[in-house]
């Protein structure tokens, strides 16, 4: 649709998760969100797409956070609705995204504030144009981060630097950024994609498995998925013994399992 608010393409097996509305910086409303809950669940279906690229349409903008116009009118009656409409729904798809199976990379290609920051940040890799700026600015409209940004910007720049950035409001530079470990690389603002897509076919050119694998080990060592992770691999390695066989078959055939321990 020539209208869509968020885009997803795929070639030669890297996806492309574009935020399409240049107009409003790239706010997102909460038909986005579901929008882009959608793409992630064709993703978690796709095995064509070995790698993800996230980014934002325009040349201003990755994305600058929640719509606020759309904001005040859910609360304007209701104050327990930002919790309900917003919180709840942001922190569903933010974690569906993190928990992606392919590995994700942040094309940030301008502005990343408040819940735009937030959605880089449960990506995987960040790659930012060296014009972009990060702002958790909140606290100058009387709130805090709301989509996760509290939590994954101290696991990433440090508690110090995560309470100066949230604290102040401030804006920082991708240099700075950079610097503190909150962006991979930086990159010239004509060369963003570029650089986003020459990492992705780096990693795609990869076994597949492997990565997925290893992003789950890495995410599951940083207490993040935990559970997924345990449970996941168990039940892959019991796959494949002549147990993990015997079991479901002795079902089907209905009749008393013989189990080897091996």
């Amino acid at each position: 649709m020539p209208d869509a608010q968020i885009l997803l393409t795929i070639e030669n097996g890297i996806a492309t998760l574009t935020l399409n509305r240049p107009d409003k910086l790239n706010a997102l409303s909460l038909a986005m969100l579901d929008q882009i809950e959608a793409a992630i669940a064709a993703l978690e279906q796709n095995r064509d797409a070995r790698v993800v690229i996230v980014t934002g349409a325009g040349a201003r903008a990755f994305c600058v956070g929640a719509d606020i116009k759309e904001w005040e009118q859910v609360i304007a009656d209701d104050p327990i609705a930002m919790w309900r409409a917003w919180d709840r729904p942001g922190h569903r798809v933010f974690d569906r995204l993190a928990r992606l199976q392919q590995p994700t990379i942040a094309a940030i290609n301008g502005f990343a504030f408040g819940g735009g920051l937030e959605f880089a940040l449960a990506c995987d890799l960040r790659i930012a144009a060296d014009h972009a700026e990060f702002a958790f600015p909140e606290v100058k409209i009387g709130t805090q981060p709301g989509w996760a940004g509290s939590q994954r910007l101290p696991a990433l720049i440090g508690a110090a630097r995560a309470k100066q950035m949230i604290f102040t409001g401030a804006r920082v530079s991708a240099q700075t950024a950079e610097r503190w470990g909150l962006v991979n690389e930086v990159a010239p603002r004509d060369q963003l994609i570029a650089r986003a897509h020459a990492l992705a076919n780096e990693i795609a050119a990869n076994a597949p498995l492997a990565v997925q694998f290893a992003k789950t080990i890495v995410d599951a060592g940083a207490g993040q998925g935990v559970e997924i992770a345990l449970e996941g691999l168990a039940a892959a390695l019991g796959a494949t013994t002549r147990d993990g066989k015997e079991g479901p078959a002795a079902f089907r055939e209905k009749r008393a399992a013989r189990f080897i321990g091996r």
